[in-house]
């Protein structure tokens, strides 16, 4: 009887690419708001079952339109942000949104030519080289052109059992789970009862790393320091896009932020403004910062704001201690289209049908410090930022408290929101942190170090966020080593799949 690894390739049937468009269009129901954890299996388990006995040629066609059905309903809000915010007309923003995701589907396209290609004809390949090479995938995501780290699997298990091991693994580690568990799935299903065996076990395997989980969840890799815990405060103006960067409206956006802020000083540690909160460069407003530094240290309370700055003529992206402290951070990872427009230097043409107001800055460096606010080290974070494992937990080392500002006005009444804020809960699990989010419109929260909201505020309200954080101290393995641990994993089970492979007989 023939193993799978010697049947021949079947011909590419449209129904086929259809299929794994719908099934990709699944994943983002495993992820926030909807949560449904398990579609991510069934959905890498149907990936894996399409790839079975698929050539390298179709399997980059069979993942092209199975990553392109992901981001186009995973990040369908780029169209709001373009066209909503950015003044793009419709017949410009729809197929730009189309042609961003089918170009971000390129990715997984990789993925399956290289399994298709390389691992999957080994012993371990359909299995192990399968969850192996789409971690590395995406790992890749997070960083080719600046990265785009959105949808990966791992954070569907933000709140089962397995999310225990994030502070070991991170979300990569819970990704290789769910894609193991896929592939192990779909072998289950679709191998000759004499090839089963080595499913049969994976799974069962799968199932003990879940329950793994629930226990190492009970360790406390971090411990609360002897620090009062700080009282602070966050105003979440609500101050629609559109609004926001009118000049007719400039004046007022002040005084809000002014009033709002009369009512925290007097029983606030820290009052925080979202990103970007004023619409000016801080030396064009400097006399009203001025005031409202004065403000804040008649209360003996401190302030920290998102606003544009300048310097040696390069504009960032910033995070600013007013007062009650020291520091300046500069956002190191930008959005695209948002922030900065990708190969800019060969599309100079088309830039004029763009008219976001933020779309120009620079990267700030990556040996920034942290925010220091009364005693208290703040690893800052500025919107879009979060959502990189690496990054995070490189600034989390050393600090007291995560600390993250964000506009996601941007995302309109979108899911956009959602997957933001449990990226941002994510971060606080993986680095045994509490953390504080604050947004223009929501989601504003705290977090706990087990990524559990403990106070959040409605959004899309003009309200205040009030609450505590407690400082900790101490490391989980994820900060200490980030990454790197289970991407070399991933690396060295991808060789043994390709040595397999190799060796592997290969039909005629």
């Amino acid at each position: 009887m023939d193993t799978p690894s010697l049947q021949s390739p079947l011909p590419l049937k449209f129904s086929q690419l259809l299929f794994l468009a719908l099934a990709g269009a699944c994943l983002p129901l495993s992820l926030a708001p909807f949560d449904w954890w398990w579609t991510g299996i069934l959905v890498m388990a149907a990936l894996a079952a399409g790839l079975n006995r698929a050539g390298p040629k179709h399997s980059f066609l069979l993942g092209w339109s199975f990553g392109s059905g992901s981001f186009l309903t995973g990040v369908s809000w780029v169209y709001i942000a373009m066209h909503d915010f950015g003044a793009t007309p419709a017949y410009l923003a729809l197929p730009m949104t189309a042609v961003f995701c089918i170009f971000l589907g390129l990715v997984p396209a990789l993925f399956c030519y290289a399994y298709s290609r390389w691992v999957r004809d080994g012993k371990a390949g359909r299995i192990l080289g399968f969850a192996a090479i789409w971690v590395l995938c995406e790992w890749l995501r997070g960083w080719l052109f600046t990265g785009f780290p959105w949808l990966y699997l791992g954070y569907g298990h933000l709140h089962t059992a397995l999310a225990g091991w994030s502070p070991v693994v991170g979300v990569y580690g819970l990704s290789f789970w769910v894609a193991l568990s896929g592939a192990a799935l779909a072998q289950v299903i679709i191998a000759p009862p004499s090839a089963k065996r080595p499913s049969v076990v994976a799974l069962l395997g799968c199932a003990l790393l879940f329950g793994q989980g629930y226990l190492l969840a009970q360790n406390e890799w971090t411990q609360a320091t002897a620090k009062e815990p700080l009282r602070i405060s966050a105003v979440q103006s609500n101050i629609s896009q559109e609004k926001k960067w009118a000049y007719t409206q400039y004046w007022a956006t002040l005084e809000l932020y002014d009033q709002a802020s009369e009512k925290l000083w007097a029983d606030s540690d820290l009052v925080i403004w979202p990103e970007a909160a004023i619409p000016a460069l801080y030396h064009n407003a400097q006399s009203f910062f001025d005031y409202i530094a004065e403000r804040a240290a008649a209360n003996n309370s401190a302030l920290i704001t998102g606003v544009p700055t300048r310097f040696d003529e390069k504009m960032h992206n910033s995070a600013m201690v007013i007062s009650g402290g020291e520091g300046i951070y500069h956002k190191q990872r930008l959005v695209p289209f948002g922030e900065y427009v990708p190969l800019s230097s060969y599309i100079q043409g088309l830039l004029k049908i763009f008219d976001l107001p933020l779309s120009s800055f620079s990267r700030g460096g990556s040996d920034q410090a942290h925010l220091s606010v009364k005693g208290w080290q703040l690893a800052p974070s500025i919107c879009y930022e979060i959502a990189y494992p690496d990054l995070i937990a490189q600034s989390a080392r050393d600090s007291d408290v995560l600390f993250t500002i964000s506009n996601d006005a941007w995302f309109g009444h979108s899911i956009g929101p959602d997957q933001h804020m449990q990226m941002a809960q994510m971060r606080a699990l993986e680095n045994g942190r509490e953390l504080i989010r604050v947004t223009s419109t929501g989601i504003s929260a705290i977090v706990d170090h087990h990524g559990n909201i403990r106070t959040r505020v409605p959004s899309f309200t003009q309200t205040a966020l009030r609450g505590e954080v407690y400082a900790r101290e101490g490391s989980t393995p994820f900060t200490r080593y980030g990454s790197t641990p289970i991407i070399l994993l991933c690396f060295a089970l991808i060789l043994c799949a390709r040595i397999g492979a190799k060796q592997s007989p290969r039909p005629s």
